[in-house]
């Protein structure tokens, strides 16, 4: 039996494998065997316990991942270090509570079986990264499956499944391993034979996955397309400053004469990245349709946007200027950044004073607006909202043929964060079977194929402008027709299960 201190250690270390599972400074492999430790730990724990226990394995995880919020709320939200602390621990701690509920079920239904139990874990487990998702706006960043965007042959499922379905992939081998660990009184057969049909799972569909990219066949379709990418690399700090508003906008300009030089379809600008409102600032957008209709050469660009009928409303917005210098659309950024571009629970956050008056208090979009490209359809998300599957996948179910994504990650420095980033905006592309492209401010920039490879991508602050080759495409996958049916029914077989087991199980809270 397990210890209370020994397993306590077991899901401190669940938590350290989890982070080391994601970049900057990670490796993929050590996602496989993550949840092991903490299951293990479960052994005949009582239920409250088991909660705990999850509870630590979160907050290790959560911190080793999201530190970087810390810094970002003392440099730009004004606050000193205690109290963003305290900010990023109030966010962190609710985060663990997902981790914690997969403890507590999983205890709940270990005790109503035999060691067996710990096969439903994947299932589990994505039920509560769905909830994480989905809970007071959510937060879906550092999903389990992200950890395997670099592993080509293995994330390939997503074309299926989605990153829930990845998830719960690497899930299985540590919960087959678990039941290899625990299974006393059993004969090796029973104890392994989990394991055994796990891997050979896993090698199946890596062999499928390794195929679909020997095949290639979505980099063959479509319609050619050149994309200029433009990365201005200005300071957050520089980025409102109206004695630099006119350098910055002339640099925006010289790169994209510099792309549009060496041939391009279409030209993106990341988040945000006029120092004007781009709907109300007549000179300035005006030179911007200039370049467009001089060069023949559509240009998407981030700009706030207000909407001034009765009390103003404020828009994180993307515009696409076509090629004839007309306004072609407007998409407003549908999933806002918590504390970033709002402070959720204001009142709770007394400590964060001035986090709430540094944050603008930005209103979200009500609509997955597609942007027209001459008689092609493409959409774009704007910053973090790259992290919801489901906001993308309906993207290109309503015909996006192209997935764009313009963000600030100016805010992150060099942290994890910016490498978190990217990597989650390639899962989307592998999902929908669509090449991926996105503009970042001070990085990273970049191309990504419908198979997850990166086919350009441009260091962290530097100022570049990037030519990439990507191809317009109408065919669907598995997963943008059917979406995260897999998550969902995860979920139901959990709650199902639960109360099937709930006479069963004895719960004892210590």
């Amino acid at each position: 039996m397990v210890t209370r201190s020994s397993g306590y250690a077991l899901a401190v270390v669940t938590g350290l494998l989890m982070a080391l599972s994601f970049p900057k400074v990670g490796h993929p492999a050590f996602a496989w065997i993550a949840l092991t430790p903490l299951l293990v730990a479960l052994d005949s724990q009582p239920v409250g316990r088991a909660f705990v226990l999850g509870l630590v394995s979160g907050v290790v995880f959560f911190v080793g991942t999201l530190y970087w919020i810390t810094g970002v709320m003392v440099v730009y939200g004004g606050l000193n270090v205690v109290s963003a602390v305290l900010a990023n621990a109030a966010l962190i701690a609710f985060l663990a509570l997902f981790p914690a509920t997969f403890a507590l079920v999983m205890s709940q239904l270990r005790r109503a079986s035999d060691q067996r139990a710990l096969l439903i874990a994947p299932f589990v487990w994505v039920a509560t990264e769905l909830g994480r998702t989905h809970v007071f706006g959510g937060f879906p960043w550092v999903l389990l499956g992200y950890s395997q965007v670099s592993v080509l042959p293995v994330v390939q499922f997503a074309s299926i499944v989605g990153v829930y379905g990845v998830s719960a992939l690497v899930a299985s081998v540590g919960a087959a391993l678990a039941v290899a660990a625990v299974g006393r009184g059993h004969n090796l057969r029973d104890r392994t034979l989990p394991l055994a049909v796990t891997l050979v799972i896993v090698i199946g569909l890596a062999v499928w996955g390794n195929d679909r990219l020997s095949r290639n066949e979505l980099t063959r379709a479509g319609t050619p397309i050149r994309v200029g990418l433009v990365q201005g690399n200005v300071d957050q700090a520089e980025k409102w400053d109206t004695r630099r508003a006119a350098e910055i906008f002339q640099s925006y300009l010289r790169l994209s004469e510099q792309v549009i030089g060496q041939g391009v379809d279409i030209v993106l600008w990341p988040e945000s990245s006029t120092p004007f409102l781009f709907e109300e600032d007549r000179p300035e957008a005006d030179e911007v349709r200039a370049l467009a209709r001089r060069a023949n050469v559509p240009i998407l660009l981030g700009s706030d946007q207000v909407d001034r009928h009765g009390e103003p409303k404020y828009y994180n917005s993307a515009f696409l200027v076509d090629r004839s210098g007309q306004d072609a659309g407007v998409y407003r950024k549908m999933h806002l950044v918590p504390f970033g571009e709002y402070v959720p629970f204001k009142r709770l956050l007394f400590f964060a004073a001035p986090l709430v008056e540094a944050v603008s208090d930005f209103s979200p979009g009500d609509r997955p607006t597609l942007l027209p490209l001459g008689s092609h359809l493409i959409s774009t998300a704007i910053c973090y909202e790259i992290v919801y599957p489901g906001l993308i996948r309906r993207f290109a179910a309503d015909g996006s043929e192209l997935l764009t994504t313009i963000t600030n990650d100016a805010w992150f420095g060099r942290t994890a964060a910016p490498f978190q980033h990217f990597a989650q905006a390639a899962m989307r592309a592998v999902e929908n079977g669509r090449y991926l492209v996105r503009s970042a401010n001070t990085g990273i920039s970049g191309v990504v194929d419908p198979y997850g490879r990166v086919l350009a991508e441009t260091a962290l602050f530097e100022r570049v402008a990037l030519v990439g080759e990507a191809r317009l495409l109408r065919e669907s996958t598995v997963y943008t027709q059917t979406g995260d049916v897999f998550a969902y029914v995860s979920a139901a077989a959990t709650l199902v299960l639960l109360v099937l087991t709930h006479g069963h199980a004895v719960a004892r809270v210590e």
